[in-house]
């Protein structure tokens, strides 16, 4: 099983909301340009248990003293052991229910991957592959925290694709039967999560509906592919912080061997499964604006590669040029890759080796008033149709970074399970 059970851990005190408020604190790699967000956090948790005492948020990593905070939250982890501040839930999963700020209701569960099923490769062919390219550079400073860590608090968030909806949904009809284990409100007005250590007979049928996935003639039939493996489960957040874990995970196979290595706790990651049709899940576009650089250059550089069409009704992959105060559409009739954002980001690529900067930028408006200046131009993007997002994965592999973004930093996932990891 690729996803499985897990020894989950919560504070002792899970079912006081206002201690666990002050526990459950957002992803390390949000907010990460607002220091006033995690000053407020500081201030709220104050000298009670939390996990922002237990994780690094990213928004330091630059800073002189980042080796010395990450000893203080190693550090940490084991105070937090020794003081037996954890209750631990063997073989189990956790059922989340997480509303949204907008109100909106989310699903999941939480488990554990093996990392022997995942490798983040642009073409891998495991069961569980990223979505979007890996950069190595951003795994070091994260692999620095992992290394010495006693315990691991998830951030990362699973994808599976079950369009049926019967595979986490129908949970939502058993909680009567859960053990609820948590249910609070988060901080920084990030809406509500409940959470239920789930029925040994409702984690049975999980692992069933779950393996039917794996079974490789239906994946094919799905997606009218002739594959020798099955894609599973696809990253949704929190690729870096499951590309480290993989990376600490081989790196102690070479210390201690591979045999000892495969039967510690260091081969698992604990993260959540989300069902990519769940309705709380919208994909957002994600554009480009380049800077310093000719826009006119780059469109006879597409030109040269493909074939483009300025015509209105052109049929193809298609895009808004932003650029000397004017936006047409581009459309590229014989495109290489599946996904338009694939084929826009290969040729920006190409095209700033010679000069320019590529920025990623939310909203259309950002970018007609970036393009404002003549020297800058603009690529405004449809939003992916998240129903593509598994057959781009499998046709192309992982995809370009920025494809899409996938929810608001306060809807992100909070740290609030644990998992020993030594």
């Amino acid at each position: 099983m690729a996803f499985q059970r897990a020894d989950i851990m919560l504070p002792t005190f899970s079912a006081d909301s206002e201690k666990m408020k002050k526990w459950s604190v957002v992803a390390c790699d949000q907010y990460t340009s607002e220091p006033e967000y995690w000053n407020a956090v500081d201030a709220c948790v104050g000298g009670d248990y939390s996990t922002l005492r237990l994780t690094v948020p990213e928004i330091y990593l630059n800073d002189a003293d980042i080796e010395e905070r990450i000893k203080k939250t190693n550090a940490a982890m084991a105070a937090y052991m020794d003081a037996e501040v954890f209750t631990e839930y063997k073989n189990t999963y956790i059922f989340v229910e997480r509303t949204l700020a907008n109100g909106v209701k989310r699903l999941g569960i939480v488990g554990m991957v093996d990392l022997e099923e995942y490798d983040y490769a642009a073409d891998s062919q495991t069961k569980i592959r990223a979505t979007e390219g890996t950069v190595i550079s951003r795994i070091p400073p994260r692999l620095k925290v992992r290394c010495e860590a006693s315990i691991e608090l998830p951030h990362i968030m699973l994808l599976i694709d079950n369009d049926a909806c019967n595979i986490i949904e129908p949970n939502a009809e058993l909680t009567d039967t859960f053990t609820k284990v948590y249910d609070f409100d988060l901080m920084q007005n990030s809406g509500h999560i409940t959470g239920y250590k789930m029925s040994d007979e409702a984690c049975d049928m999980l692992d069933k509906k779950l393996a039917s996935l794996a079974d490789l003639d239906g994946f094919n039939k799905k997606y009218g592919v002739e594959k020798d493996s099955p894609l599973v489960y696809a990253m949704g957040d929190g690729n870096h912080s499951l590309a480290t874990a993989k990376t600490h995970y081989e790196n102690l196979k070479k210390e201690i061997g591979e045999e000892k290595a495969k039967a510690s706790a260091a081969r698992y990651a604990l993260c959540e499964l989300v069902n990519l049709h769940d309705k709380s899940l919208e994909f957002e576009a994600i554009h480009r604006v380049i800077f310093e650089a000719d826009g006119a250059a780059f469109l006879k550089a597409l030109e040269a590669e493909y074939d483009v069409s300025y015509d209105e009704n052109a049929n193809g992959q298609s895009f808004l040029f932003v650029y000397n105060g004017k936006t047409q559409k581009v459309t590229i009739t014989n495109p290489k890759e599946y996904l338009t954002v694939a084929t826009v980001q290969k040729a920006l690529d190409a095209f700033v080796e010679n000069g320019g900067e590529i920025d990623y930028i939310h909203g259309e408006d950002v970018v007609h008033k970036l393009c404002e200046n003549s020297k800058n131009f603009g690529i405004i993007l449809d939003a992916m149709d998240k129903s593509d997002l598994y057959k781009s994965v499998i046709l192309d592999g992982a995809l370009p970074r920025k494809t899409f973004s996938m929810g608001e930093a306060c809807d992100k996932r909070f740290y609030t399970e644990v998992r020993k990891i030594k």
